[in-house]
């Protein structure tokens, strides 16, 4: 986008102080425009931003937009979509100019989002409560009763801390008279908060120089605020705060992630969890510790497949037993998604003025429940400005995925049969005015462009009360059609700038006192070292399968002929682990590679980005290579830069992850692993019917080929390779290494010694360590090495029994 000379350019936008630059943005007639102004003047709090954009060629405004996609996908920022294809993981979509809010508009819009909170809090009180809602008529019983969100042994329940309600999220949006309405509210298990703080940080690579001088308002303060809250609900020492997830197959699980990696959580599934003694207990690999404080991200119903719903296995059996004896808090409590009921909102006004004495200062889009009376005949009378959804349904009707009906759109055969159907199944439905949502400008095929948005603003408990997220995020429509802002429609997400007129404070969440809590490594979950462990010996796996395959096609490369004795000998080893040398890259390989993959997945909060990245790229590389790879050196040169890539992910694991308790279990797995390859492998090819090249071989497939050539000072020979490979404490690869290892990380685990005696894991590993290190080179017999393969699987299988069951 090249600038036209002061002399040519056009007028087109007016920013209040001269003719200024613009872009051709012409906003939509009729709606409102978050930029412009109703005279076609840009509003003050965009000026600087429309005025500094102006001055960008498309080619710098294209590089900036890269370097904010460049940071999600590094970052490894993602949501799963859903759709008749089945389930894809995609890039967040950001839309990358960020929406500009004044301070003081933002404080009358936080002002009612406040005065909602605390109404929402009273309701769901009631609902579970006294009732006085229903029996004064305020609200319809079937709204309630019918209501799949009702959840009816939570009725009486008190919520351990007196509140039910402590983090929420609304659905906001502008109409084409200026003014702010609601949505939808979100009570149930509100996400997008961590989505909003990586938009934040994206946009701010895009425009590092424009946010600087700009005086928006920070993020991480609401964070702390809220972090600081659910800290203050421990009970003791001993209390632990944890987010519960649904785990990796959900659409947010990034979200549930990044936001323990965040706050300093654990993650936390509901198979990590027992309830013993109506105590909520984390399965830890020291035994079970207490939860105090659970952030679900779980639709509640799922929470406890005893009292809820049978059909769940993601939830634990005891949930609410627990929260009956007021030993846990629950954010929010289980039940609350009823307030995100669409049909509420019909009734909010009438229930504000009863409760609390006030209008509210934030309306709700206007809706009409039609199981009654008047109500059905308002919809089916304007049923062209209408839109007839679910009343159940907890969805906006952008939302809700096609269950919704929009009146303008129904032939008038189908509108004469309106009221039919209302009377019929008005209890089930309800009517929304439709919403002509405002407009903020998108980047568009070169220029800015208005598009429909609709903000999601959230809401933590504090010990002040009610704290509003200084932003949030927005969601742009992809077209016009306001149907179009969800994200499973094909909408995008921007960043919310709260610009003020002075300087904004500065936060952090890192501790500004002296003192602070060093957690015990016992906080380590079962399920989190579980796959720790299994990643490190998935990638041990994988690494020794590609030192094989690369000596085996280097040799391929020369004799051309797989049938040649070592080449057979060792396609027959390979066969044995499932691994076919006629496939230049076998499907086995990629397997183990994919499986560390999927066990990395399953602990993203406890994983560095650089390491997903970099342990990403080596599965795609993989995969890649296995089409078109042939043969010979090709293959061999491939199984080189694997080898290479995992080298990579290995180091930044090595030089970069804390060594505490996950660290042992991801190097336990390793240790054992190698332990297994190199036992197996000299078992096979140093006996004496091995054929000629296999000890060479195996020096090369052990990484001691120039170590051979300095410490021994004769050829190779089956006593200097296995006193080499086998028995020597210094060479990384060799299996006496690694039992040392081993011996130095399980001393250091947790019940390591158990009332002054060593465990049943520790003893082992002690055996096996002390009687290879007393063997000799001529006693290692292929029989040796057949009996220490099966003593280390057993090794594997006690560590699992003592710490991952």
């Amino acid at each position: 986008m090249s600038r036209k000379p002061a002399t040519e350019r056009r007028d087109d936008v007016k920013t209040g102080i001269g003719k200024a630059p613009a872009f051709a943005y012409r906003p939509l007639p009729g709606v409102a425009d978050e930029m412009v102004d109703n005279k076609g003047a840009v509003r003050p709090v965009w000026q600087n931003l429309l005025s500094a954009l102006s001055r960008m060629s498309e080619q710098e405004l294209t590089e900036r937009f890269a370097r904010a996609d460049r940071y999600l996908r590094d970052a490894g920022v993602f949501y799963r979509a859903y759709g008749t294809t089945g389930v894809s993981e995609r890039g967040w979509p950001i839309s990358h100019i960020p929406v500009l809010i004044d301070e003081r508009e933002w404080q009358s819009l936080s002002e009612g989002l406040r005065q909602r909170a605390d109404l929402l809090e009273e309701i769901i009180a009631d609902i579970y409560g006294d009732s006085r809602l229903v029996n004064e008529g305020l609200l319809p019983p079937a709204l309630i009763a019918a209501n799949p969100e009702f959840l009816r042994p939570l009725v009486g329940v008190k919520p351990a801390h007196g509140h039910y309600l402590h983090f929420l999220a609304f659905e906001v949006g502008r109409g084409p008279d200026g003014n702010w309405w609601v949505l939808a509210d979100r009570a149930q298990a509100p996400s997008g908060a961590g989505f909003a703080l990586e938009t934040r940080v994206a946009t701010t690579r895009a425009f590092s120089d424009i946010y600087a001088e700009t005086k928006v308002h920070r993020l991480a303060s609401f964070f702390g605020a809220f972090r600081d809250a659910l800290l203050g609900g421990k009970r003791g020492t001993e209390g632990r705060v944890a987010v519960l997830t649904p785990g990796p197959a959900n659409e947010t699980y990034y979200e549930h992630a990044y936001i323990a990696r965040y706050l300093g959580f654990m993650l936390l599934e509901g198979e990590d969890i027992t309830v013993v003694n109506d105590q909520l207990m984390v399965r830890t690999v020291a035994g079970l510790r207490p939860i105090s404080v659970l952030w679900r991200r779980l639709d509640a119903a799922y929470a406890d497949p005893l009292e809820l719903n049978q059909q769940s296995h993601i939830g634990t059996p005891g949930i609410v037993e627990a929260l009956r004896a007021q030993t846990v808090t629950i954010v929010n409590a289980l039940g609350s998604g009823i307030l995100e009921t669409r049909a509420l909102l019909a009734f909010m006004p009438t229930i504000c003025r009863h409760l609390r004495g006030e209008e509210l200062k934030l309306p709700s889009i206007a809706t009409w429940w039609c199981g009654q009376k008047s109500e059905r005949e308002h919809v089916a009378a304007n049923i062209e400005k209408m839109v007839i959804g679910p009343a159940y349904s907890r969805m906006p009707f952008f939302d809700d995925n096609g269950q919704s009906v929009l009146g303008s759109t129904l032939r008038s055969t189908a509108r004469d049969s309106i009221a039919d159907w209302l009377a019929t199944e008005g209890q089930k439905l309800v009517g929304q005015e439709v919403v002509t949502l405002s407009t903020t400008p998108a980047w568009v095929n070169g220029k800015l462009t208005p598009r429909p948005m609709s903000l999601r603003v959230f809401a933590a408990r504090t010990e002040n009360g009610w704290q509003i997220m200084p932003g949030g995020f927005a969601r742009i429509g992809s077209g016009d059609d306001v149907a179009a802002i969800a994200m499973q429609a094909g909408g995008s997400a921007a960043d919310v700038w709260i610009v003020s007129d002075k300087p904004v404070e500065a936060h952090t969440l890192l501790p500004t006192e002296e003192t602070f809590t060093r957690n015990m490594p016992g906080s380590l979950p079962s399920r989190a070292a579980d796959n720790l462990f299994w990643l490190g010996r998935y990638i041990e796996r994988a690494e020794g399968a590609l030192r094989i395959l690369r000596a085996w096609h280097g040799r391929f490369a020369e004799a051309a002929d797989p049938k040649q004795p070592l080449l057979a000998d060792v396609s027959d080893y390979l066969a044995a682990i499932d691994i076919d040398t006629k496939q230049a890259v076998p499907e086995n390989l990629l397997r183990n590679i994919d499986s560390a993959v999927y066990s990395a997945s399953n602990i993203r909060d406890r994983f560095s980005p650089d390491g997903w990245l970099a342990l990403n790229d080596l599965a795609k590389t993989a995969r890649r290579f296995k089409e078109g790879v042939k043969h010979g050196d090709d293959a061999s040169h491939a199984m080189t830069i694997l080898l290479r890539k995992l080298a990579g992910f290995a180091g930044l694991v090595h030089e970069n992850m804390y060594r505490f308790t996950g660290w042992r279990f991801l190097s336990l797995g390793r240790y054992i692993e190698r332990g297994l390859h190199m036992t197996r492998l000299l078992g096979h090819m140093s006996g004496p019917d091995a054929p000629d090249g296999a000890l060479d071989m195996l020096l090369e497939i052990g990484d001691s080929v120039m170590t051979h050539r300095r410490r021994y000072n004769v050829n190779t020979a089956r006593l200097t390779v296995t006193d080499l490979l086998a028995l020597d404490p210094l060479n990384p690869r060799s299996i006496l290494f690694q039992m040392n290892e081993i011996h130095r990380e399980v001393e250091q685990l947790p019940n390591a010694f158990v009332n002054g005696q060593m465990s049943p894991f520790y003893r082992e590993a002690m055996r096996l360590h002390s009687g290879l290190a007393v063997m000799t080179p001529e006693t290692m017999t292929v029989e040796v090495y057949q009996q220490l393969a099966r003593e280390l699987e057993r090794l594997s299988d006690l560590l699992a029994r003592t710490y991952l069951g």
